[in-house]
C-alpha cells in the first residue's frame, strides 16, 4: 500500500492526477491477472496426490487385465496342445 501511494505521488507530479490514477489501476489489474494465472497453473500437493492416486489405480487395473489375458491365453494354448495331441 505504501508503495502504491509513493508511486501515485511520483506519477502525479510527472503526468497528472487522472493519468496517474489510470496508470496505477492498469498496473493493479495486470498484477492481479498475472497472480490469478499463476495460481491457476500451479499444482498443489492435493492435486499431485490425486493425480498419483489416479495413476496408481490405472496401473492396478492394467495389471489385473494383463493377468486375465495371460490366464485366458494359457488356457487356449493348453486346449490347442490337447487338440493337437488327440488329432495325432
Amino acid at each position: 500500500m505504501f508503495l502504491k501511494i509513493k508511486l501515485y505521488e511520483l506519477l502525479k507530479a510527472k503526468i497528472g492526477e487522472g493519468e496517474a490514477e489510470a496508470f496505477i489501476e492498469i498496473l493493479e489489474n495486470d498484477a492481479e491477472n498475472k497472480l490469478l494465472e499463476k495460481s491457476s497453473v500451479e499444482a498443489t500437493r492435493a492435486d499431485i496426490s490425486k493425480m498419483i492416486d489416479t495413476v496408481s489405480n490405472a496401473i492396478s487395473e492394467a495389471k489385473v487385465d494383463i493377468i486375465k489375458w495371460r490366464i485366458a491365453t494359457s488356457i487356449v494354448i493348453v486346449g490347442l496342445i490337447v487338440a493337437f495331441l488327440k488329432f495325432i
